[in-house]
C-alpha cells in the first residue's frame, strides 16, 4: 500500500514538473538526467510591446506560471544587460532584432535551450547551438502619406533609391538604427544588397533628406499618419495595411527588395529563473500558441519559421525579399553602427 502511494505521488510530481506548474521548489530529475528545479516564482520577461500580454496571460493561465514584463527596445535590452555586468534584468527576452540577440550570444550572455520542437523550425531563423529562435520576421517598406504627396505636388516612391531623390528633403523619417532593430535590419541589408561602398554613399544621399532619427520603430509610422512627414521607413504588418483606408496612406513594398529581420526569443545567462523561461520556449513553439503570436503581432511571417504550420500563407511576395546573410547582422553590428553614428552626426532623437 505504501509504495503504491509513493509511486503515484513520484508520478504526479514528474507531471507538475512538465507543464511548469508553481508548486514547493522540491528537485527531480530532467528527462536528459540532470537535475531540475519546478518553478516557484514569477517570469520575467523583457519584450518590444506590451501588446503580448495577452499571450502570457495564456500562458499563465495554461501553466500557473505568473509573469511580470516590461517593455524596451532591442538596442536598449542589449546596452542595459552589458551594464548590469551579467545581471540580467529579467529572465525571459521576446522580440527585437535578431542582431542584437547574435550580439548577446557572442558575448556570452545567452543561456542555451533545447527542446523537442526546436527541429521543425527552419535552421536559417534558430541559431545552430540553440541559444536563440526567431518568432517571426519583421519586414520593412514605406508608408507615404497621400495628402502630403498631393499637397507637395509629389511621386510615390517605388524603391529605396528613390528615397535619394531631392524633392523628398525634410519628408523621410527613419528610427535610429543603433537603437530600432527594425531599422538596423535595413542599413544592414542595403549594405549588403549594394556592396559596402555604395551602400554608405546610399546612406549619405538618403541623410541628406532626413531631418531626424526617431528613437522607437514605430515612430516613423505614427508620425506619417499624423502628417508630420509625407514618406515614414517603417515595418509593415497587416494592421499598418488596414490603416490605409482609415488614414488615407499608402504602404509600399519596395520594388528593388524588401529588407527583413528575425525577431528573436531567448533566456539570459544567470537569471533567477532560467526553469520558468525554459518552460516558456517549450510552450511557445506549440502550433496553437505560434497562432495566438501571428493574431497579436499581425503578420504571418512565422510560416517562413515554421514551413509546416497550417493555415497560415504570407501576405507579401516571399521572392521580394533582399538576400541577406544574417550572420552578418551580429558580426557586423558595432563596425556599421560606429560608422552610423558618425553619418547621423546629431540627428539622433534623444527623447
Amino acid at each position: 500500500m505504501f509504495k503504491s502511494i509513493r509511486k503515484i505521488l513520484t508520478l504526479s510530481l514528474a507531471t507538475v514538473m512538465t507543464v511548469g506548474l508553481v508548486a514547493c521548489g522540491t528537485k527531480d530529475k530532467a528527462s536528459d538526467g540532470s537535475e531540475s528545479k519546478v518553478v516557484t516564482e514569477p517570469l520575467k520577461v523583457v519584450t518590444t510591446s506590451e501588446t503580448y500580454k495577452e499571450l502570457f496571460d495564456k500562458f499563465t493561465a495554461e501553466t500557473g506560471i505568473k509573469v511580470e514584463f516590461l517593455s524596451m527596445s532591442s538596442g536598449e535590452v542589449i546596452s542595459k544587460v552589458k551594464a548590469e555586468g551579467g545581471n540580467p534584468m529579467a529572465d525571459l527576452w521576446f522580440g527585437g532584432g535578431i542582431d542584437a540577440f547574435m550580439a548577446a550570444k557572442e558575448d556570452g550572455l545567452l543561456e542555451k535551450v533545447e527542446f523537442d520542437g526546436a527541429k521543425e523550425l527552419a535552421p536559417e531563423y534558430k541559431d545552430s547551438e540553440g541559444y536563440w529562435y526567431s518568432k517571426g520576421l519583421t519586414v520593412v517598406g514605406f508608408i507615404v502619406n497621400n495628402d502630403i504627396l498631393a499637397e507637395k505636388n509629389l511621386e510615390m516612391p517605388k524603391t529605396w533609391d528613390d528615397l535619394t531623390k531631392p524633392e523628398y528633403k525634410s519628408e523621410i523619417l527613419m528610427s535610429n538604427p543603433a537603437i530600432s532593430g527594425t531599422n538596423y535590419a535595413v542599413v544592414n541589408a542595403i549594405l549588403q544588397t549594394k556592396g559596402e561602398e555604395l551602400g554608405w554613399e546610399y546612406f549619405e544621399k538618403l541623410n541628406e533628406n532626413i531631418d531626424y532619427y526617431s528613437k522607437r520603430g514605430k515612430d516613423p509610422n505614427v508620425k506619417t499618419m499624423a502628417g508630420e512627414v509625407a514618406i515614414g521607413v517603417t515595418y509593415i504588418d497587416k494592421g499598418l495595411e488596414k490603416m490605409q483606408e482609415e488614414k488615407n496612406v499608402t504602404i509600399v513594398y519596395p520594388e528593388d527588395g524588401i529588407p527583413y529581420v528575425p525577431e528573436g526569443v531567448a533566456v539570459f545567462k544567470n537569471a533567477s529563473n532560467v526553469e520558468g523561461a525554459k518552460v516558456f520556449i517549450d510552450w511557445l513553439y506549440k502550433d496553437e500558441n505560434l497562432k495566438e503570436v501571428i493574431r497579436l503581432d499581425n503578420k504571418d511571417t512565422l510560416k517562413l519559421v515554421k514551413p509546416n504550420l497550417e493555415g497560415v500563407e504570407l501576405t507579401f511576395p516571399r521572392e521580394k525579399l533582399m538576400e541577406e546573410d544574417l550572420s552578418l547582422f551580429g558580426t557586423k553590428r558595432t563596425e556599421i553602427l560606429d560608422k552610423w553614428n558618425v553619418l547621423m552626426g546629431d540627428k539622433a532623437e534623444n527623447e
